[in-house]
């Protein structure tokens, strides 16, 4: 019998995109100008706004700062309906990054990182945890060296009862693997890219790695995503499964992994099978790489509509 789930506890890292689209970046010492710019929240933000636009109850655990960005974060968590379970930090802002999209849709990324990045053990297990909660953890927070010491420590207190989702991130080679392979056994379900699968195991074939990974985490199951192609979902003792997506004209990629693994957890929360909470999160990315922008994911209604028209 599958664990229920009433909310989602993410203790990632929320911080601020301030983004700009540039023709080209400027030569070293010179200057362009942005044709536009936007400010916004980033990091788990997109996952949390992806499960909460399905229904799922959903709160912030992670750390958050004081000043501006801290501010405009906590203001845009509460539009978006998502609580907040931590204090600000004190005499330290929620960190941000300058991202630089040129004309090819490149994207170069510039990181100054805050309280975000320096969340403790005492705040962690300051968070009552509800029996319905599932936690997920994000591979850019075990890549901090403070969050990933109170991660793994707070981790092992959890009751085995607890759902735990991993999304390693792009920065899973550069965790050590004394962190990352404890954090590998504690995961319920493990979901990532395809490169990040392959950093992970060494396996190019995304059944294969996708199989690995479910030896390797041996509770729920693994999900591989491979863009287009849809993904892969493989749980231990049972037949590897490709699940297909939408045929969409994608403009930018930027957030569908986000929006495809919050809503994933919403479908597993909705009490779905695996693998139509994966279908819906396919049509979660699909819809997303439609939209410019990373916070993209869409409504559950969104995501009805084009699995009716399918």
């Amino acid at each position: 019998m599958r664990p229920s789930i009433g909310r989602l506890v993410h203790v990632g890292n929320v911080l601020i995109d301030v983004v700009m689209e540039v023709p080209a970046l400027p030569r070293p010492g010179g200057d362009v100008l942005a044709g536009s710019s936007r400010i916004t929240p980033g990091g788990g933000y997109n996952v949390m706004v992806a499960s909460a636009r399905q229904g799922l109850e959903v709160a912030y655990g992670g750390s958050h700062g004081t000043g501006l960005f801290g501010d405009l974060a906590r203001a845009r968590l509460a539009e978006a309906g998502i609580s907040v379970l931590q204090e600000p930090t004190a005499d330290v802002d929620t960190g941000f990054d300058v991202a630089f999209v040129d004309g090819t849709g490149e994207r170069t990324f510039v990181t100054a990182t805050g309280a975000e990045a320096a969340l403790t053990y005492e705040q962690l297990a300051g968070i009552r945890l509800r029996a319905d909660d599932a936690v997920y953890v994000s591979g850019y927070g075990l890549a901090y060296p403070a969050n990933r010491d109170a991660l793994t420590r707070w981790l092992r207190t959890l009751p085995r009862s607890t759902v735990v989702i991993v999304d390693p991130g792009p920065l899973v080679a550069e965790i050590p693997a004394d962190v990352l392979g404890p954090v590998l056994d504690r995961a319920d379900w493990w979901s990532c890219n395809l490169d990040e699968a392959i950093a992970t195991t060494g396996h190019a074939d995304p059944e294969q790695a996708a199989v690995a990974l479910a030896r390797r985490t041996g509770r729920s199951g693994v999900v591989v995503r491979i863009g287009p192609a849809g993904c892969v979902l493989a749980m231990p003792g049972a037949e590897v499964l490709r699940v297909p997506t939408f045929d969409v004209r994608a403009v930018d990629s930027n957030g569908a992994g986000d929006a495809h693994v919050g809503v994933f957890v919403a479908g597993l929360a909705e009490g779905l099978s695996p693998t139509r909470a994966a279908l819906r999160a396919n049509a979660a990315a699909a819809i997303a790489v439609t939209r410019r922008g990373p916070a993209t994911a869409p409504t559950r209604a969104d995501v009805d509509r084009l699995l009716d028209g399918a």
